[in-house]
């Protein structure tokens, strides 16, 4: 179950299943809480779509404040979507220009970096090895799904960091819903290829070589295809086209909108305290 939350002005959405986690902090920010106005209002979150420079860094800084982590320490991806992922080294430099983020999909295990997805309407998935302490974020609109970009993640975890599957936990956050999401003749042939296409792909009653698609959904089954468990997935059910007051959707209100951030960070472990006295020791 997602539930809707506040930090100060920053209203968000958190995944239950990953709530539990103590060592993560989480977020599916929705619009509201920034400085940006019109098309953009409020809390818009991307330099790349025509707002004012100085409010999107406006709304940056009030994300920072409101989670207590420095503005340095959110990796947004330049996000091309394709299906390659960008992994994190667990210590030293990750990358030294923009230009080497062209990638949708992050794979960390250190601590502190707030990795980030933005939405307007494509799916943000959050994958979590909650034994192993490993996290991975994934853009997800249909070219990626289609690429299997979900499923490939799952993948990696297992095969690069031998997760097992029982231990990782996935929450599927807003996006555009089937109830909104008609899509034509090309990306439904892209589409039928995935697993379970039957459960997220359905012709539309009154027009010829059009479909609805449920991407949501898609990206659930590719993830259950891959292995993961079904009770280990959570999808938040909020469609950004019909909640607009919530959130920036691209396909309903067309070329000019903001982007919402969705992000995840590994919190830094506490230091252990040793205290000694009369001679005997215990840690804290």
């Amino acid at each position: 179950m997602f539930t809707i939350e506040r930090k100060k002005k920053i209203v968000y959405l958190q995944s239950s299943l990953l709530k539990d986690c103590d060592f993560l902090t989480h977020a599916f920010c929705t619009r509201q809480g920034g400085f940006s106005e019109d098309d953009y209002a409020s809390l818009n979150l991307s330099f790349r779509e025509g707002d004012n420079e100085y409010k999107v860094l406006q709304n940056w800084e009030r994300l920072s404040d409101a989670f207590g982590v420095p503005l340095g320490n959110f990796l947004v991806l330049n996000q091309v979507h394709g299906d390659k992922i960008f992994v994190i080294k667990k210590y030293g430099k990750y990358f030294t220009s923009r230009d080497e983020l062209d990638y949708d999909a992050i794979v960390c295990n250190r601590t502190n970096l707030a990795i980030c997805i933005k939405t307007a309407d494509c799916v943000p998935v959050f994958l979590v090895d909650r034994i192993k302490k490993i996290i991975a974020v994934a853009h997800a609109g249909w070219r990626g799904t289609a690429q299997g970009i979900s499923s490939g993640v799952v993948r990696f975890l297992l095969d690069k960091h031998n997760c097992r599957p029982q231990d990782i936990l996935t929450a599927i956050g807003p996006a555009i819903g089937r109830c909104c999401y008609q899509v034509d003749a090309p990306v439904a042939a892209a589409m039928k290829n995935q697993s379970g296409c039957a459960s997220f792909l359905f012709p539309c009653a009154n027009a010829h070589d059009r479909w609805m698609l449920d991407l949501p959904e898609a990206n659930r089954q590719q993830i259950m295809a891959a292995g993961i468990p079904e009770e280990n997935i959570e999808t938040a059910d909020f469609c950004t086209s019909c909640r607009q007051d919530l959130f920036f959707s691209h396909r309903a209100t067309g070329m000019y909108t903001g982007r919402q951030i969705n992000f995840m960070m590994i919190k830094e472990e506490e230091p252990c305290i040793v205290v000694t006295l009369n001679n005997n020791r215990w840690k804290e």
